[in-house]
């Protein structure tokens, strides 16, 4: 009830130009100062942030917030939670886990995307739709975590690692011109790129997540240090709350937070509009799991101690901690409660 009547509101208010005084109605010296840093860049991929930093849903939960932006170079995002320049941090799985292993007392909180963008994308011509497909095939593949995860899929199928890695860059035309059988991509992002040469998902290509080849791991996941936990749980479940709320608008209208982006938070990249619409369009399904009983944001411990722990053994690593260790389970379900 509390978040659809908001979302009314919210609504509302933004028809009429109000949301920005309404949100300057909350007292600073009230709020409980949380430092963000982001993974990368400025852009739609963090459309729930946007989305309640503009809209005050931060400081209507108690909190401030102050961002750093993420990207190549930037240092990694829980180099500089670790260093205690940041309390909450954006970041990926395997990236967590080393860290872990590495002795930093982080938890993590949320995920973003239950279904992480990560996979392949082949022609028509030769398409690669099950792990099988990939043995014996020349892979262009962007980076050794793609060269990774193709070889973890192999082995969590049961198949031989009889395939070849040909590098290659951040676009797909290495693909159109014939120099491998598929691409490591992202579904919201290089997809778009063949989508605007007028080429038809399913038709003229396809795009298969490492998730459904049984390589399972969360996208954008979020992270804070035990100790910032401890001591600050109540701003870190107001962040929380906030997000959710930020997303559930994002969720309603799917242009707002790509033109905050543009023309806001991340103006000085050069991004395009329409490539961030859709973006924000093919990433929206990811936020949510396919379980109905499953909450946006929220972390499946099954789902970790199974799947996503069988893929990290893939990779090497080896040696896993207790789940309970690294995780909060309770974060998201105190923030969802927590509304009235």
């Amino acid at each position: 009830m509390y978040t659809t009547n908001r979302r009314r509101l919210l609504k509302g208010m933004a028809a009429a130009g109000l949301i920005a005084p309404f949100a300057s109605q909350t007292f600073a010296q009230d709020l409980r100062k949380v430092r963000l840093q982001l993974s990368w860049v400025s852009n739609v991929q963090y459309a729930g942030d946007w989305i309640a930093f503009e809209n005050g849903l931060m400081e209507n939960n108690g909190v401030a917030i102050d961002w750093q932006p993420g990207g190549p170079n930037a240092p990694a995002s829980l180099v500089t939670l670790a260093a205690n320049g940041a309390d909450v941090a954006y970041s990926n799985w395997f990236q967590f886990l080393d860290a872990i292993n590495q002795g930093n007392d982080f938890v993590m909180i949320g995920a973003s995307f239950p279904r992480n963008p990560h996979g392949l994308i082949s022609l028509a011509k030769k398409p690669i739709l099950e792990p099988k497909d990939l043995v014996g095939a020349k892979i262009l593949a962007q980076a050794p975590n793609d060269k990774t995860a193709i070889d973890a899929t192999l082995a969590l199928a049961g198949l031989p690692g009889d395939w070849t890695w040909v590098p290659t860059g951040f676009s797909p035309e290495p693909l159109l011109a014939g120099d491998g059988d598929a691409f490591t991509a992202f579904s919201t992002n290089q997809p778009i790129t063949l989508e605007k040469m007028g080429m038809k998902p399913g038709e003229d290509f396809h795009f298969v997540f490492f998730d459904d080849f049984g390589f399972r791991t969360y996208g954008s996941i979020i992270v804070t240090t035990r100790s910032f936990l401890d001591s600050n749980r109540g701003a870190v479940v107001g962040y929380m709350r906030g997000l959710i709320d930020g997303w559930a608008l994002n969720k309603e209208d799917p242009t707002v937070a790509p033109r905050l982006v543009v023309e806001k938070y991340g103006a000085d990249l050069g991004l395009d509009l329409d490539q961030q619409i859709r973006q924000n369009e093919l990433q929206i399904p990811l936020t949510q799991y396919a379980e109905p009983d499953k909450l946006p944001l929220s972390l499946d411990r099954e789902l970790i101690e199974t799947r996503m722990y069988k893929a990290a053994e893939a990779t090497g690593r080896t040696n896993l901690p207790d789940v309970t260790k690294i995780a909060d389970f309770d974060i998201v379900q105190e923030a969802y409660e927590g509304k009235k």
